[in-house]
């Protein structure tokens, strides 16, 4: 509150000021009138926080405005990025492909181990020998079978690789799934620092003009040729409230955006305006972007392709393996049969084996080509966002070195003015009104930065990187 009523502090000194150049022209009014004027200036000060206009109040979500360090936001923060990528059904639907990949891999690497079956035949058989008649008898055979590979040309390893690579390119789906949620949290949050920073600059600029029109009001009951500067003092007061409501709406909105990502029970964010301020070097940058996840995924993806094109190329040599079996037949004769020793089989014509080689080979060499294509619009955009990034905090820099030549530009207008007609009130209110746009200017390109630096991470590698 205090910190919002600084700039009503700051006109009452100036109306303490006004008093003393009316006591200096008497003449200029008739001494009832006056005398009058000046007893409003003169009961200004302390009516300032009691007597303000309708709608001069500082609004609930702007009543608490304690300084903090940059720890505090750092945190709260860290906090927001944890909650939405618990709650985010991207993500989790990310985590589960990577789950299901794993189960694939250990399936296709339990396919290298001794592999069991049991089967049963029921029913007749007949058997006939030279000069003798038909035997038949009934047959109830239970087998069991069981066997391993031995040699098989390195496919089962190529597969076995090509598991492990589908594994890391849905690890690095998941990382880039958790990575847009993060982004958009974290801009979500500097949009919210953004609308309460604005949303603070118009309250203090109500203040203002409430102080203003306050004075006003004691003023023309007493100089009724005073009114049309009052008129024009309550339509200023008006606008600035709307603007002011604007930007509490705007923060509401963004408040309902990071309740749909972080839950209902939105924590408490502190001011932003002290977090990611330095922009990293390019260079940096492009050195990290070859570890981002996509550009791993799309590596392993290539990786995975190749060694699929392996598997399918060593499945045309010729597979060793062993094998033992057992059957017996539980009714009749109850004859048994038991085989074992090694198993030798050579692919001779398998028209499909080229073309499946063939396929895999293209969808490794896509894949790569879709790596390089994404590497280099990457490392393009964080050029870009760079230079945005740069720009917006050069132009921050610029509006405080504008905002030095305004308060000045103001408080010479508001001298001028309260030396009896020097400066008419339309001057006083667009210095005003300039002033406090340009506080609003440097609002904007300050977060305009922030977003920039925080796209800057998130493109190469993570968002979360400068907060830890």
């Amino acid at each position: 509150m205090a910190h919002a009523l600084r700039p009503c502090q700051e006109f009452a000194k100036f109306v303490a000021a006004r008093q003393v150049g009316l006591k200096q022209a008497p003449g200029l009014l008739s001494n009832a009138v006056s005398a009058t004027v000046a007893a409003a200036f003169a009961t200004l000060t302390p009516a300032l926080a009691t007597a303000a206009p309708q709608g001069c109040e500082v609004p609930a979500a702007l009543a608490s405005n304690a300084a903090t360090d940059a720890a505090a936001p750092r945190l709260s923060m860290l906090n927001l990025l944890q909650l939405a990528e618990q709650r985010s059904k991207a993500v989790g639907a990310a985590r589960l492909l990577a789950d299901a990949a794993a189960s694939d891999a250990e399936e296709t690497r339990a396919m290298s181990q001794a592999q069991a079956s049991f089967s049963m035949l029921a029913g007749a058989t007949g058997t006939q020998v030279r000069d003798s008649g038909l035997n038949n008898s009934t047959v109830l055979r239970p087998s069991v079978q069981i066997g391993a590979s031995l040699y098989d040309g390195g496919r089962q390893d190529y597969l076995n690789r090509w598991r492990e690579q589908l594994i890391e390119a849905a690890k690095m789906g998941q990382l880039s799934a958790a990575e847009q949620v993060q982004l958009q949290t974290v801009s979500l949050a500097f949009d919210r620092s953004r609308f309460r920073l604005q949303a603070q600059v118009w309250q203090q600029y109500t203040q203002k003009v409430c102080g203003l029109v306050s004075s006003l009001e004691q003023i023309v009951t007493a100089d009724k040729g005073r009114s049309s500067e009052l008129v024009q003092a309550r339509k200023t007061l008006q606008q600035v409230q709307l603007s002011r409501s604007a930007a509490l709406t705007q923060m509401r909105l963004t408040d309902s955006r990071l309740r749909r990502l972080v839950g209902d029970q939105l924590p408490d964010v502190p001011s932003m305006a002290a977090l990611m301020l330095d922009t990293p070097p390019l260079a940096q940058l492009t050195t990290q972007a070859v570890r981002a996840a996509d550009i791993v995924q799309l590596d392993a993806q290539a990786a995975a392709a190749d060694e699929l094109a392996r598997a399918t190329s060593a499945s045309q040599k010729p597979q060793v393996g062993w094998s033992a079996s057992l059957s017996k037949n539980v009714v009749g004769d109850r004859n048994a049969v038991w085989q074992a020793g090694i198993t030798l089989a050579v692919p001779l014509m398998n028209p499909g084996a080229a073309p499946a080689e063939r396929a895999a080979r293209q969808r490794a060499d896509a894949a790569r080509m879709q790596r390089e294509d994404a590497l280099e619009s990457l490392q393009n955009r964080l050029a870009q966002v760079h230079e945005q990034a740069g720009a917006a905090f050069t132009r921050a820099r610029d509006v405080v070195q504008v905002l030095k030549d305004s308060e000045r530009v103001r408080d010479d207008t508001l001298q001028m003015w309260q030396q009896l007609g020097r400066r008419s009130l339309f001057d006083v209110m667009s210095a005003e009104g300039d002033h406090f746009n340009l506080r609003l200017s440097y609002v904007d390109a300050l977060h305009d930065g922030q977003q920039a630096v925080a796209l800057l991470w998130s493109l190469a590698g993570g968002v979360a990187q400068p907060l830890r």
